[in-house]
């Protein structure tokens, strides 16, 4: 076990003297993030094969103690985030008329590039911004328990994009989910069906590329997804600001956002509407 961790220690220094060349290269950030996708998920397939729990993952048997810890409740409203390119989930609940971060997960594996799912057999891994009710949960799913993101969407659907089951789940191998392990996945399935038992009809998952920051949209700036990555930032950046799930809609074959309602469960369906957006 300490070998293999050194050993992708050692090619993990590798790859950050990569990335200091790679990005100059035509096509280098494509193959830098590639490699580091296959590194982190090689690493994490590790610890999984040898039952350990992976790196950053939460205390999972002291749930209610860090809820207790953070003055959060199981049943309130929740609202999800995951990001491919950091391989993390992070998991939001209501705290008065703002949301509060609870937990964040390593996603142990998920296929594909960044980059949207746009055809049934590509492999890849959905981003955009879906929702979860009831219906999608699967509590005997092959994987341990999963639940269906919604894809594809309303804005798939608009970009005539094929593909099904896209889920959550369990394990730690997938084509085109994102999988998270057995014991992470009974967590978050605790805290999905207590805030759909309780508290909202459904929730939002956004799913981006990476962390929206200025710095990573520069970094990406001529990749061919960047307009569609822009409005998805937008949808990131008025979450940051506001602690409040974002209201979407799809509006021409584009996703459009605005501020959430203060003190809103972040329930809302997604619905084709134009409307004028919000500046931060």
């Amino acid at each position: 076990m300490r070998f293999l961790i050194k050993a992708f220690l050692l090619v993990a220094l590798l790859v950050m003297g990569s990335a200091l060349v790679l990005p100059f290269l035509p096509g280098g950030q494509y193959l830098l993030d590639r490699v580091e996708r296959k590194l982190r998920m090689g690493y994490h397939q590790v610890f999984y094969r040898w039952n350990r729990p992976l790196p950053s993952t939460p205390k999972l048997k002291r749930l209610k103690a860090r809820l207790s810890d953070k003055g959060l409740k199981l049943g309130a409203p929740i609202f999800m985030r995951i990001f491919k390119k950091e391989a993390r989930l992070e998991i939001w609940i209501k705290n008065g008329a703002r949301f509060k971060r609870f937990a964040t997960y390593p996603i142990c594996y998920f296929s594909g590039r960044l980059g949207p799912k746009q055809k049934q057999g590509d492999r890849q891994a959905p981003e955009g911004f879906y929702t979860v009710s009831k219906g999608q949960l699967n509590p005997n799913s092959r994987w341990h328990r999963s639940f269906n993101l919604g894809y594809p969407n309303l804005f798939d659907r608009s970009h005539k994009r094929t593909g099904d089951y896209l889920m959550v789940h369990g394990g730690c191998s997938s084509i085109g989910c994102y999988a998270m392990t057995n014991e992470v996945i009974d967590e978050i399935w605790t805290i999905v069906t207590q805030a759909l038992n309780h508290s909202q009809s459904r929730f939002s998952v956004h799913v981006y590329p990476f962390a929206m920051s200025e710095r990573n949209m520069r970094r990406y700036r001529k990749n061919k997804w960047i307009s569609f990555w822009r409005d998805l930032q937008k949808g990131y950046a008025l979450f940051e600001e506001t602690k409040v799930p974002p209201k979407v809609s799809v509006c021409k074959g584009r996703y459009q956002t605005r501020p959430g309602r203060k003190g809103s469960k972040g329930n809302a369906v997604l619905r084709k509407q134009c409307v004028r957006e919000a500046r931060l």
